[in-house]
């Protein structure tokens, strides 16, 4: 889906951090559009938590302005907040208490939440069969669940999890993932995410902002769509690799980068919209295709570079 047209729900001007000082976030600026699931990246230490801490005001920024659905965390702090849901570290809650009571609870300090907007948020996150039972029953993927359930009551445009995926396993992330999808789908919600976990960043986010020591390395797309005139690396495994070197010799549109004849792959790199052309001439020279596939760098791979190799976390 894309999200460049769609309106801005949170923009950070040059916001810096600093300490005793010491640049903990220096001048950073990005923005999130409505719907949009953006992931916040960066190595240990490069400033994601105390970015999020700004955002929610648990601290303050020494320079710069959040906007949050045009009010300003600095000066119109009540009005900017009531527009974000946060889970910061782990969604704490009273474990004796059912599911539903710590809803009624935290509904209990907010306005406008009735009892069909609690159904509303249960629905959503799929814990209707959990509301009656006590929180200290709950997996650590339903607390989770829960955590974003009372973060959505009041219809915040904005959702903001640190390490949503800390400590699930493998089902509860996915299940985690459909969740936000749905979210930002459905409600047109906005969501940051702060994460180390790459591969989940890169199956879930529109885009990721990247920062190591407080600044700004990249803002970058994911999940796209293909520019139909950007380059791309394909290996293909055919059946007869010299007749099919022959023919890819006569196409000036196609650069052969590497021939293995023992495994009938080749790799050639060429614009996006010539694919249809070299699958037409192999066709066409009677070459038998078994496979083609694009050769990518992972986030992980572009991660790396973007921070000299610096340890995800």
């Amino acid at each position: 889906m894309e999200h460049g047209k769609d309106p801005i729900v949170l923009q950070m001007n040059g916001v810096s951090k600093i300490i005793k000082g010491n640049s903990i976030v220096e001048k950073l600026s990005f923005d999130i559009r409505k719907g949009e699931i953006v992931g916040l990246l960066g190595p240990n230490g490069a400033g994601k938590t105390t970015t999020i801490r700004m955002m929610t005001g648990l601290i303050r920024m020494t320079e710069g302005d959040i906007i949050v659905q045009g009010h300003s965390i600095r000066s119109d702090f009540r009005a900017a907040i009531a527009h974000i849901g946060a889970i910061i570290e782990n969604p704490e809650f009273y474990p004796y208490m059912t599911g539903l009571d710590n809803l009624l609870q935290y509904q209990r300090m907010s306005e406008d939440v009735d009892q069909a907007r609690i159904d509303e948020v249960v629905s959503l996150v799929g814990l209707q069969e959990a509301m009656g039972k006590k929180v200290k029953a709950y997996s650590l993927g339903m607390r989770q669940r829960l955590g974003i359930a009372q973060a959505l009551l009041h219809r915040p445009k904005l959702l903001i999890l640190d390490e949503p995926t800390n400590g699930l396993d493998p089902a509860g992330i996915r299940e985690m993932r459909d969740y936000m999808r749905t979210i930002a789908e459905v409600e047109g919600i906005s969501i940051l995410i702060s994460s180390h976990m790459l591969a989940e960043i890169e199956q879930i986010c529109h885009r990721a902002v990247v920062i190591q020591n407080g600044k700004l390395v990249t803002v970058t797309q994911l999940g796209a769509e293909m520019d139909q005139s950007k380059e791309v690396t394909l290996t293909m495994r055919v059946d007869h690799t010299e007749t099919a070197e022959t023919i890819l010799k006569g196409m000036a549109e196609i650069t052969t980068l590497n021939i293995d004849i023992n495994r009938k792959e080749l790799t050639v790199s060429l614009n996006d919209d010539d694919v249809p052309n070299l699958v037409s001439a192999l066709s066409a020279g009677g070459i038998g295709i078994y496979r083609i596939t694009e050769n990518k760098q992972s986030l992980e791979e572009d991660f790396l570079k973007w921070t000299g190799g610096n340890r995800i976390a």
